[in-house]
This record gives structure tokens, C-alpha cells and sequence, in this order.
């Protein structure tokens, strides 16, 4: 077997066959974190995406009893994925729960604090002296489903979405988008942009490089933010007889891979065929990075993360609250030796009240008993 000639050069550019190589050999893994309330189509949505059940239906009359726990749970799902001899470990974090509750103040903790909590445990298994079997459970994407309400993002979803975009690749997808007509969708996506931009919510970006040949798909995939999403696992017939995925209606068929529909092409090509690995990357090298820097600065190297109450700020927070609640003891203790004054002084009235009426009822007694001896005088 002869080299390659001289004239094709030293080699370099067969670089990225290696790594296909590599990369094909070792596999790939990719965690997929899904955020939104119950009923939104959160499970059908990664189905579809993935062309597997990996997850079955919920059952909401599970999740009504459980309501009372007023929890948001992390649920972990596991499957291994291959496709032309590729394996991919793909894990999906469900979060079941989130925003189900009249009160949702904090519903977002458990979801922020796993995706921190991943992090912290890759960051100590680096500073392990064996590292051959790390644990990776980084979040490397994070789909942040929107109901379809036609009007702007509430309350709620601005809170989590900020806390969200610092810690993780931040995606959001407007849910069940077949319910709004197109107009209504295309105005609504535009007022969500605009709540994003006012209240600086970081949203994942593909990177755009001038010269690569998918900065047109780049813009595209960017401009189509938030995704509209259709989600069905179901086969369905169209009017011109071809089968699809998709949901039947009266007026027709919603179709799944239709951009006409919907924006869930887009989305699989962002997730999957085009930007998994940047994805990845980005993980890696900006939200890891930036955990893994804010905790070398405020602790010493392998010190353990400190317990919630032991964060400054949360001892601060304590603080306030005990105050708080030592000036409300104060004020009650107040208002009870107040109360309890003017229940003593009324106590007084109505003793000198009673004994001017015991004196009243004396005198009569004694005048009846004057009228008395007069009467038995005079008889006389």
C-alpha cells in the first residue's frame, strides 16, 4: 500500500475524518431538559422529536392528587439512540409539576437548583485523582414550552426563563401553535421577542460564521425564535391522500413536518442534525465555565458547596426575616399589653359601676325600710 504524494500536502486537512472517527466510535451523549406546565405536550413533543416512545402518556389524574404535595419534581429519562451505525445516550429531564399550582412563588427551585447541582457534581469529579468514569448529567439544552394564549409571556414565565438563560442553553417553543391562526401566531411570537429583549432573557444563538455554508440556516433557525411546535406521534391521511404526522381536524390536517404549520423542522435541525454538538460545546465551555469560575472564586479547592443557609446571601435574607419577625412579636406584644390595659381599666368601670349599685340598692333598701317602720308607727 502506497502514501498519498507529496502534492497533496502533509495531511492536515484529513483532520476532521479523524475526529468523525473518533466521535463515531466513543458515541455521543446529550441531555435534554423540557420545562412547562402540565397538559402542553412536553412528552408527545420528544417522541416526535426522536421517533421513539420514550417516554408514555401522563397521567393527570395522578398529577391533580399530587398537587396537594405543591412540588415541582425532576423526573430522569434514559434511552440510547442509533442511526447509521451512530449511537447517540440521549437523557431527558422532565419536570412535572411546574406551574400547576395557584401559587407558584419558587416552582422553578428544583428545576435551577439540578441544573446547578449537575455542574457541581461534574466540577468534584474533576478534581477526583481517578476521572475514568465521570457522570455527566450537564443540561446541554433546555426546550421552555409557552402556551399558546395569543397575548405575551406571564409573570411566571419571565422569571424562570431569566433564571434559566444564565445556567443553560435556553430554547423556547410556543406549544400546540395549531391552536392560533397564523396571523395570531406570527403577532405573538413578535410580543414575545420583544419581552425578551426588554427583560434581557438570554435565548440560545447558533453561531453565524461568514463563510460557512450554514450561516443562511443559522439566520433562519434565530429569526424563527420562539418555535412554533405541532407535536403527534399519530399517522394521519391528507386530503390529497398522503400519510402523515399530524392532528386531523374538521378544516383538515396540522402537519408536523410541514413549515407551512409549523416550526418543528426547524427545531429537530437545531436539536439534532445541526447544532448538537455546539450545543454541547457551549455547555461546556460557557455555562460550565462560568459555574465552575464563580465557585473556584468564592470557595478554596475542594471545599464542599456551601448549604443554602450558608450562603451570605441567604444569611442576609435570614437575617431580614428575623427582624422581620421579631418587629411583628414586638408590635403583637404591644397590641396585647394595650388590649390587656384597656381590659383592666373597663374591669375597673364595671367594679365601680357594681359597687355604685350596690350602694343604690342599699339606700333603697334602707328608704323601704324607713317607709316600712312609718307605716307600723302610725297604725299605732
Amino acid at each position: 500500500m502506497s502514501l498519498a504524494p507529496v502534492n497533496d500536502g502533509i495531511g492536515i486537512a484529513n483532520l476532521p475524518n479523524q475526529r468523525h472517527k473518533i466521535v463515531a466510535k466513543r458515541g455521543a451523549h446529550f441531555t435534554l431538559m423540557v420545562v412547562g406546565e402540565s397538559g402542553l405536550g412536553k412528552t408527545t413533543l420528544i417522541n416526535t422529536l426522536f421517533s421513539t416512545e420514550l417516554s408514555p402518556p401522563k397521567n393527570y389524574n395522578r398529577r391533580h392528587h399530587k398537587q396537594l404535595d405543591k412540588l415541582t419534581e425532576v423526573e430522569i429519562i434514559k434511552a440510547e439512540l442509533e442511526e447509521k451505525q451512530f449511537k447517540v445516550k440521549l437523557t431527558v429531564i422532565d419536570t412535572p409539576g411546574f406551574g400547576d399550582y395557584v401559587n407558584n412563588a419558587d416552582s422553578w427551585t428544583p428545576i435551577v437548583e439540578f441544573i446547578d447541582d449537575q455542574h457541581e457534581a461534574y466540577m468534584r469529579q474533576e478534581q477526583q485523582p481517578q476521572r475514568n468514569e465521570k457522570t455527566d448529567l450537564r443540561v446541554h439544552a433546555c426546550l421552555y414550552f409557552i402556551r399558546a394564549t395569543g397575548h405575551t409571556l406571564k409573570p411566571l414565565d419571565i422569571e424562570i426563563m431569566k433564571r434559566l438563560g444564565t445556567r443553560v442553553n435556553l430554547i423556547p417553543v410556543i406549544a400546540k401553535a395549531d391552536t392560533l391562526t397564523q396571523n395570531d401566531l406570527q403577532t405573538f411570537k413578535q410580543r414575545i421577542r420583544e419581552v425578551v429583549d426588554a427583560q434581557g432573557i438570554r435565548i440560545y444563538s447558533p453561531p453565524i460564521e461568514p463563510d460557512d455554508e450554514s450561516a443562511d440556516l443559522a439566520r433562519v433557525l434565530i429569526d424563527s425564535m420562539p418555535f412554533s411546535i405541532i407535536g403527534s406521534t399519530e399517522d394521519v391521511k391528507t386530503a390529497d391522500g398522503r400519510t402523515v404526522k399530524g392532528r386531523e381536524y374538521l378544516w383538515g390536517v396540522a402537519e408536523v413536518e410541514n413549515e407551512n404549520h409549523c416550526d418543528f423542522k426547524k427545531l429537530r435541525s437545531l436539536l439534532i442534525r445541526t447544532h448538537m454538538l455546539d450545543l454541547v460545546s457551549t455547555t461546556e465551555d460557557i455555562h460550565y465555565e462560568n459555574y465552575r469560575q464563580q465557585q473556584m472564586e468564592t470557595r478554596k479547592f475542594g471545599e464542599p458547596k456551601p448549604k443554602k443557609l450558608d450562603n451570605p446571601k441567604f444569611k442576609e435574607e435570614e437575617e431580614t426575616l428575623r427582624k422581620k419577625f421579631t418587629e411583628q412579636v414586638k408590635a403583637e406584644e404591644a397590641r396585647f399589653r394595650k388590649w390587656e390595659q384597656h381590659l383592666i381599666q373597663e374591669r375597673d368601670r364595671l367594679n365601680k359601676d357594681l359597687e355604685e349599685a350596690h350602694s343604690a340598692i342599699k339606700q333603697l333598701e334602707a328608704e323601704l325600710d324607713n317607709l316600712n317602720y312609718g307605716r307600723g308607727t302610725n297604725r299605732r
